[in-house]
């Protein structure tokens, strides 16, 4: 790959494809959408949109990605989770169908829609903590947060990058890093502020050094 220029793919089975491939290509990475093993194996990094968790699963299982998908997270792959996509990179998920499987790789337990029904969407400030309190510029970033999870707790070795500012969940975690992995609760991707995945690009060009 070119350090300078990586190639991500954003896993195109359910989920808002579109936002994420616009946001990384204004964050200076070459977007491709992967829906079969060869796919995956051709990218450097990975971002799991939001969608429907349980959906984006079984689909998951049935092109055959989820056990490449783990093999290459196992890797080291970077992959960046969004929604749906933090879901897929837990550990530990609570409220999911019996038959939920995930990707899993942080050593972390979400609630699933945690924050309530479509209905009950709503957008709020998310204030930001450990390496995003110095490593984002701009100030507090606005969260859109749609059927979202959240963060119930996080093993020794997770991140906790942005909790919920205000509210009746105000202090619930919704972003995380554990090594080469990054999940959101919250889309960046519809907010037209691309900071979240420039510093994710950011995690896949250090990955390739």
């Amino acid at each position: 790959m070119s350090t300078s220029t990586p190639v991500i793919g954003v896993l195109a089975l359910q989920g808002d494809v579109r936002e994420h491939a616009v946001a990384l290509a204004e964050a200076d990475a070459l977007a491709r959408p992967v829906r079969r093993p060869e796919e995956l194996a051709e990218v450097d990094g990975l971002v799991i949109p939001g969608g429907e968790s349980t959906t984006m699963s079984n689909l998951a299982l049935a092109f055959g990605l989820m056990e490449p998908l783990r093999a290459r997270v196992a890797e080291g792959m970077p992959v960046y989770g969004s929604c749906a996509g933090m879901i897929m990179l837990a550990d530990k998920v609570l409220d999911g169908r019996d038959d939920q499987q995930s990707v899993g790789g942080i050593d972390m337990t979400v609630r699933r829609n945690a924050f309530g029904r479509q209905n009950e969407s709503f957008e709020s400030t998310v204030a930001l903590h450990g390496g995003w309190a110095t490593g984002l510029e701009g100030g507090p970033l606005h969260g859109v947060f749609i059927r979202a999870p959240w963060v119930e707790s996080v093993g020794a070795g997770v991140e906790v990058l942005a909790e919920l500012a205000s509210g009746p969940a105000a202090g619930r975690i919704v972003a995380v890093r554990q090594g080469n992995l990054l999940a959101t609760s919250f889309h960046p991707e519809l907010t037209g502020d691309h900071r979240v995945h420039a510093s994710f690009v950011d995690l896949v060009r250090a990955a390739a050094r």
